[in-house]
């Protein structure tokens, strides 16, 4: 069973950025789409960006898009979540996850995911 790890979290100010990372204790990379989704306290857990398994694509949300930009470093095996002109509302635990085999959902649902992380909190000050 794969397991992946966080890092990078921290508390920030208002137009900081961050980079938040994910470890995948398999090489996994080039096989599975990966995901980032946060949580902010009392609500919902929210796609955040993906990026799939060849790296050709990525896909954002709405409320990130042109602000953040995922990528990956498939010679160690590092998941990245750039996060620029952070704002109070990206305060959050963000989660890293990986997609299921023959998943019928899209990218940018949770449901598209088996496997997550343990989140790293992220808090932006104003």
């Amino acid at each position: 069973q794969v397991q992946l790890v966080e890092s990078g979290g921290g508390t920030v100010q208002t137009g900081d950025s961050l980079r938040l990372s994910c470890a995948p204790s398999e090489r996994i990379l080039n096989s599975f789409t990966m995901g980032w989704f946060r949580q902010a306290p009392g609500k919902e857990r929210e796609f955040v960006a993906a990026i799939t398994w060849n790296g050709e694509r990525t896909y954002y949300g709405d409320s990130v898009a042109g602000r953040f930009t995922v990528s990956r470093d498939t010679a160690n095996n590092i998941l990245y979540l750039q996060m620029n002109s952070l704002r109070s509302e990206d305060t959050a635990v963000y989660y890293c996850a990986r997609d299921r085999l023959f998943r019928t959902t899209t990218v940018r649902q949770e449901a598209s995911y088996e496997y997550w992380g343990q989140g790293t909190q992220v808090t932006v000050s104003s």
